[in-house]
């Protein structure tokens, strides 16, 4: 399993000596070594590494990792270059062009908005080839929940995207008043056309960060 090495560490490493997380880990270990798992183990944490916490502008709640061959890759809604991108994301895509005028780009990979200060979190980190939500319930919640905390703690604007019931489920845990929260059905075909097209998160997004005195997302990803 990959490690946090950056600001993410301090607030993060009383979890790693809690009992949950010691199980956690002992499964984890176990799954992969036993089972095909998604992410590979380096990228469990890149939503961690490509978005230091002292950066975070705006947070987007996944729930668990695509579980197809070659698409997760550590970050919700991302997947690599190479790979056919996703229906949520295309909805998500949709969106996008219809609120800001941004071009579909030809690739999923959502790593420029993760360098922006956008926290691409899944809920839960891992899941079994083919399975989806199958590592539901093992610990990650908790994990992922302490992040979440961390987030509404730091005392700057920041934007939380709850896309869908479970990532709406989280809102009771941010009570910042300096934070803007913004819900919407999730962008999956199944629930896109009951309030996630129209809903306008990026250019509410921009919208706070720019009155605030926080320089907006570039939200278009380019063409690879």
């Amino acid at each position: 399993m990959g490690a946090i090495t950056n600001d993410w560490l301090k607030p993060l490493s009383v979890e790693f000596r809690k009992p949950y997380y010691a199980k956690l880990y002992q499964t984890i270990k176990q799954e992969y070594n036993t089972r095909e798992v998604f992410p590979s183990p380096d990228d469990i944490f890149n939503a961690f590494e490509l978005t230091p916490l002292s950066k975070v502008k705006v947070v987007i709640l996944g729930q668990d990792p695509y579980h197809n061959v070659g698409q997760a890759h550590g970050l919700c809604f991302s997947v690599k270059p190479e790979v056919e991108i996703p229906p949520s994301l295309v909805n998500i895509y949709r969106e996008l062009h219809d609120d800001l005028g941004c071009y579909i780009p030809n690739n999923g990979y959502l790593v420029k908005w993760a360098k922006q200060g956008v926290l691409l979190l899944n809920t839960v980190l891992t899941v079994q080839a083919h399975r989806a939500n199958s590592h539901r319930g093992i610990g990650w919640e908790e994990f992922t929940d302490a992040a979440i905390r961390a987030v509404n703690e730091e005392d700057r604007p920041i934007v939380f995207i709850l896309w869908g019931r479970p990532a709406q489920m989280k809102a009771g845990m941010l009570n910042n008043p300096k934070h803007l929260i913004l819900k919407a059905p999730h962008p999956s075909p199944l629930s896109a056309d009951r309030g996630f097209f129209g809903s306008r998160p990026f250019s509410q997004t921009n919208a706070f960060l720019e009155a605030h005195g926080v320089e907006p997302v570039d939200w278009q990803i380019e063409n690879i």
